[in-house]
């Protein structure tokens, strides 16, 4: 016999099957074969802490094996190809899909296998330096495969979420993802489960090429035919190896391909100005933000794990809001190119770090900046550039980045010291409230004013406000019909997930990608 139950009990109850059976039987009265945990969420909202769960409970007999429904891939060697242009989370779920749908995916990417990528990431610190095709943006998983792995979105009306979970724990993820309501894979577990989905597109006839570049679309009566592209591994100044790859194209290059939007652009191909948010990354001692969270000078204890938070507020017409905030987590440079200094966060899975951080941004709307006179369509992206920039120039044009005492930033004082950060490349005390744009810095001081006053502790010369934080969502808006996802001019091209402007985090664009393959498929069918 199986029932569920929706339980709500005390942390330590909670910690695992075994202690949920032993409430089970001396609260409830019910000696269960075995349980399977389907929902789990930690209600912290008054002192004490309590654990949401549904769970399913098997009295005489035993759960089904599988935790997950596997999705069934069938061979597609000899079936007409699509090109998928990025192997990030969009174009890596096109490309499964397409398999599912008997189409063959031939995806391209400009940078290395994850395991190529980790080693050029870990030159950044000792080097100062970032390769411009292989670093947190660029390379097998896209950005989210070193920045984190979050797997919640608040986008519910564009697809299936579930399927992409269960895809990733088909794949190799811990199945807590399907139960816990905001699911992490972790950094150190995430770059497997990418090379698992790699090996099942090439187990399945599919083709993935790394260090392959796009540099421009073919288009032949108005209508994309295929893709021209540079093999980044064999470039030089004397040699550049170029290659046609035939076929529809899902385009899902990911929110940092700025030579995609500038080629569109030059191309007079439509897109529009997107807005993005803009700010910094701001980094608590962990312990102070499990304190502040639980209510507890013990912090989290020996049953919780390390505490999020989520804050928004409206400052002068504007949203400031966190962002990809990571517990137990580390700052990460996250550039793309050279004189750039970005930062982004991420978190192993056990999320066991000395430090919590999260972007804490400023909304941006295309008609609150100058308009780009070279191409208006580019005026948010050349903000982010610009920010960007000045960024670098006060990190001594290296990866050190200029960094604040939170509370010397709120009252306008530059600090004379720091707190020590997760930051690997180090920090460089710098008055961001001085020479960042007003727009932005005044409204980050109030927020953390109001925050301050709501969250005791929360706003304290033991965080450290780090800059910038530019890369929260794509700058530019390639514009596609609703209905068949095809751009509204040019046929055979679908412009797919972050990148395009039609998603925000790894969820959303693969639920986007698969979007994409199921048009793609109507598009190849007639």
């Amino acid at each position: 016999m199986t029932r569920e139950l929706s339980l709500r009990i005390l942390p330590q109850e909670a910690y695992n099957e075994q202690s949920i059976m032993a409430y089970l039987q001396q609260k409830e009265g019910i000696k269960a074969q075995a349980i399977r945990v389907l929902k789990r969420s930690i209600d912290a909202r008054q002192r004490t802490i309590y654990v949401n769960l549904t769970v399913r409970i098997y009295v005489n007999e035993e759960p089904e094996e599988l935790l997950y429904t596997p999705v069934e891939y069938h061979d597609v060697s000899d079936r007409p190809e699509v090109i998928v242009v990025g192997a990030g989370p969009g174009g890596l779920f096109a490309a499964l899909r397409l398999i599912e749908l008997g189409l063959r995916p031939i995806v391209i990417e400009r940078g290395k296998d994850v395991h190529e990528r980790k080693k050029d990431l870990a030159r950044i610190r000792p080097e100062q330096r970032v390769d411009p095709e292989s670093n947190y943006s660029f390379g097998e998983g896209g950005a989210g495969a070193y920045s984190d792995g979050k797997l919640y979105t608040r986008s519910k009306k564009r697809g299936n979420s579930d399927r992409i979970l269960n895809i990733f724990v088909q794949h190799g993820a811990s199945p807590n993802i399907l139960v816990d309501a905001h699911p992490h894979i972790g950094t150190d577990r995430l770059p497997r489960v990418i090379e698992n989905m790699r090996n099942t597109i090439l187990k399945y006839g599919g083709e993935v090429h790394f260090q392959t570049k796009m540099t421009g679309l073919i288009i032949k009566d108005n209508k994309v035919v295929g893709v021209e592209a540079v093999d980044n591994s064999q470039r030089s100044m004397f040699n550049v190896q170029c290659s046609m790859f035939k076929g529809p194209v899902i385009l899902a290059t990911g929110h940092s391909a700025r030579d995609v939007y500038r080629w569109f652009a030059s191309n007079n191909i439509e897109i529009e100005a997107k807005g993005i948010a803009v700010g910094v990354r701001l980094e608590h001692p962990s312990m102070l933000i499990d304190q502040i969270q639980y209510h507890s000078k013990q912090g989290r204890g020996k049953w919780l794990p390390a505490a999020e938070y989520s804050m928004v507020q409206q400052v002068e017409g504007r949203g400031v809001y966190s962002f990809c905030m990571c517990p137990g987590g580390f700052v990460v440079p996250a550039a793309s190119g050279p004189e750039q200094i970005v930062v982004n966060g991420m978190s192993p899975s056990n999320r066991g770090g000395r430090w919590s951080n999260s972007g804490m941004v400023v909304e941006i709307r295309p008609e609150d900046i100058e308009t780009y006179q070279d191409s208006p369509a580019l005026s948010v992206m050349h903000y982010q550039e610009e920010l960007e920039k000045q960024c670098w120039l006060q990190g001594n044009q290296k990866q050190t980045a200029p960094a604040q005492r939170m509370a010397d930033f709120v009252n306008g004082r530059l600090s004379a010291d720091l707190n020590p950060s997760s930051y690997a490349p180090g920090l460089l005390a710098s008055p961001l409230h001085f020479w960042m744009p007003k727009f932005v810095s005044n409204r980050l001081r109030e927020a953390f004013k109001i925050w301050g006053k709501q969250k005791h502790g929360f706003l304290t010369n033991e965080a450290t406000v780090i800059g910038v934080e530019t890369r929260t969502s794509s700058p530019v808006r390639i514009i596609r019909n609703a209905e068949t996802l095809q751009h509204i001019r040019i046929a055979g091209l679908f412009p797919c997930g972050e990148g395009a402007g039609y998603a925000g985090g790894i969820v959303s664009a693969g639920v986007d990608g698969e979007r994409c393959a199921e048009a793609c498929a109507t598009y190849i069918r007639g």
